[in-house]
């Protein structure tokens, strides 16, 4: 391993920003920082290259919100990188024009994200993060980073400074704590939903096959296996812990609660509030796109039409107590049913979890910051209007988060409808200044009794502080 001669910035020549993790969230950030020319910044990944849930990329399946929700429409539809400007450099426009389409393609998203993070400068793939820490002597974040090489083998190590720091490093897979060591266990067919595709032929030629989780995903993956099953042997079983396989709340009403006035409203709810009423919106963001339930009735009732019913099992309303393996090869489940209070096993050839993602814990990344994070009553990071770690005061850096907030800002922190505004009030936090003006409303609905006043705007840094310096440096 060698180590660079140039580093990526150095204490006198620091960074303004820099983001850790390139998924949706931060190349919007990219996207609508790029145009700041008094901005200098760098964002790091350790994968090769952009990919946006690689294993759920069915054929024909959709995202769940308009393609107006790409990276930069929302906060300024005149960038060069949105998404129909994507499709005019494709020479699709007439295409997509003619098509009528209100929901892309997931595929299509991917490929999107994928043309930004190629032609955006400032974005480094094939870096892994190793240690962030605040150095009060140069009042500057220090990020110690190894460069990789194609094969993914270290090859370099770098270091940078910025004055901020956005972490924008995703969700990881959630698997049900009875079932991780058989999805951990070499040889055994339990697989999480986000390696669907990659395992899909062999799932296929199993028998047997049982998939677990309510929401979209796991409506179309299962939906996916039924349509690849002969009629009458689909031996499928569908299984989920929430009292009903329920439609997505997709209400024009319903839908603002993934508005800028309704994270604002939940910010200001007490902490023990938030923990009570998120739970209780699951369907907002948990429940099954109403077309694709309509799919499924359609095709089981397809299968039906010779007078019998398809070899299938849907069964809300149940939750896995324990499991192991029979045999080689084979896996038990011993299930609960919640309302009736009884008790069975279910004998499967495979499982596909569909039991969602959870936040990234930033513990790890930022260990060397835990004595300046301030934390809630249950210990999780308090998070600010600006979407900021609230730090002790003698870090005069920030530290801001994109999709680890939803225990302050609510369900709609993941969605990506409001993906460039998080971008905007982050820039505006950090440039301290209406770089990007914000709406003043953006829902009918008024959230509480009362109209509470946006909230003003705080900057760590004065303009005493700040200098007019070029945006991109080497990372070498």
């Amino acid at each position: 391993m060698t180590t660079p001669q140039h580093p990526a910035s150095a204490p006198d020549q620091p960074l303004d920003l820099v983001g850790i993790g390139i998924g949706p969230f931060n190349l919007s950030l990219a996207a609508l920082a790029h145009p700041l020319d008094d901005l200098r910044t760098a964002f790091y990944d350790q994968s090769p290259a952009f990919r946006w849930h690689p294993g759920l990329l069915i054929d024909g399946t959709t995202l769940q919100v308009p393609y107006l929700a790409d990276l930069v429409t929302l906060a300024d539809p005149t960038s060069p990188w949105t998404f129909l400007n994507y499709l005019k450099t494709q020479e699709r426009l007439f295409p997509f024009y003619f098509s009528e389409r209100h929901h892309i393609h997931r595929a299509e998203y991917d490929a999107y994200c994928r043309w930004v993070s190629e032609n955006l400068t400032g974005l480094h793939f094939n870096h892994h993060i190793d240690a962030v820490r605040w150095n009060p002597e140069r009042v500057l974040f220090e990020i110690d980073y190894t460069q990789l090489d194609p094969e993914g083998e270290a090859d370099a190590l770098g270091r940078a400074y910025t004055r901020n720091l956005v972490l924008g490093v995703g969700t990881a897979p959630y698997i049900p704590e009875p079932l991780r060591p058989l999805a951990e266990a070499p040889g055994v067919p339990v697989i999480h939903s986000a390696d669907y595709l990659d395992n899909r032929a062999k799932l296929l030629d199993a028998e047997h096959i049982t998939v677990i989780g309510s929401g979209q995903s796991g409506a179309e993956v299962f939906l996916d296996l039924l349509r690849h099953r002969p009629t009458g042997r689909e031996k499928l079983h569908w299984l989920a812990r929430s009292p009903a396989f329920a439609p997505m709340e997709y209400s024009k009403l319903g839908l603002e609660h993934f508005t800028p006035d309704y994270t604002h409203y939940f910010r200001t709810l007490p902490e023990p509030v938030r923990d009570q009423v998120l739970p209780q919106q699951w369907q907002l963001h948990q429940g099954i796109d109403a077309k694709t339930i309509a799919d499924i009735h359609d095709e089981l009732y397809r299968r039906s039409l010779d007078g019998g019913w398809p070899d299938t099992v849907l069964t809300p309303g149940v939750f896995v107590r324990t499991a192991g393996r029979v045999g080689a090869t084979r896996v038990e489940l011993h299930l609960e049913h919640t309302q009736q209070g009884t008790r069975s096993r279910l004998t499967t050839d495979a499982v596909v979890l569909a039991t969602g993602y959870r936040e990234r814990r930033v513990d790890t990344l930022l260990a060397a910051l835990d004595p300046y994070i301030r934390r809630d009553s249950n210990g999780r990071p308090r998070i600010d209007e600006h979407h900021r770690l609230v730090l002790d005061p003698s870090v005069k850096g920030a530290v801001h988060v994109q999709n680890a907030e939803t225990h302050t800002h609510g369900v709609g922190t993941p969605d990506l409808g409001l993906a460039a505004w998080r971008s905007t009030v982050i820039l505006n936090a950090i440039t301290g200044k209406t770089t990007y003006p914000q709406p003043q409303r953006t829902a009918f609905t008024t959230f509480g009794l009362e109209p509470r006043p946006q909230p003003r705007l705080q900057n760590h840094h004065t303009s005493e502080n700040r200098h007019t310096i070029p945006r991109q440096l080497p990372v070498h």
